[in-house]
């Protein structure tokens, strides 16, 4: 089993969510809460308003998201989603545990989780408004657009 941290769409209550708990893709269970250990720029970008971790450590926000353990079916069908290794790099980056809900973290304090960040993007995207945190429905009114709804 893999630890995975997301921060986007496949957070609980987000639009891609349905793929988190989706056991024909594979299994993720919620470990718990984090945020990142350095920060980086979390920024909404694109026509499709996708939020994107730019990775460019030191810059921006702790970002918050959620840890899960996942097995090697829904790592490749996460790899796949997530355009890897073209859109975003899947690496693994420190992650502060905030609230924990499985075995063998809590009170660990930072661990090492695999996170999607990108190194490929225009770079108009770094001057974007950087958020600590994500929800499709938020306040910076950029509704995330679903892929079955793309032109």
């Amino acid at each position: 089993m893999a630890r995975v941290f997301v921060y986007g769409t496949l957070k609980k209550g987000q639009p891609n969510y349905k793929h988190m708990i989706n056991t024909a893709k594979g299994l993720a269970k919620f470990q718990g809460r984090g945020r990142t250990a350095e920060k980086y720029p979390l920024v909404i970008a694109g026509k499709y308003n996708i939020p994107y971790m730019l990775n460019i450590p030191g810059t921006g926000h702790h970002i918050a998201g959620e840890i899960y353990t996942v097995d090697d079916q829904m790592l490749q069908f996460l790899d796949e989603f997530e355009g890897c290794p073209d859109m975003y790099q899947r690496t693994l980056k420190r992650i502060e545990v905030v609230e924990w809900e499985g075995k063998g973290g809590a009170g660990e304090g930072v661990m090492e989780c695999f996170v999607y960040s990108t190194t490929t993007y225009p770079p108009e995207w770094v001057s974007l408004p950087y958020h600590d945190s994500y929800d499709s429905s938020g306040k910076h009114g950029l509704s995330y657009v679903l892929r079955e709804s793309r032109d």
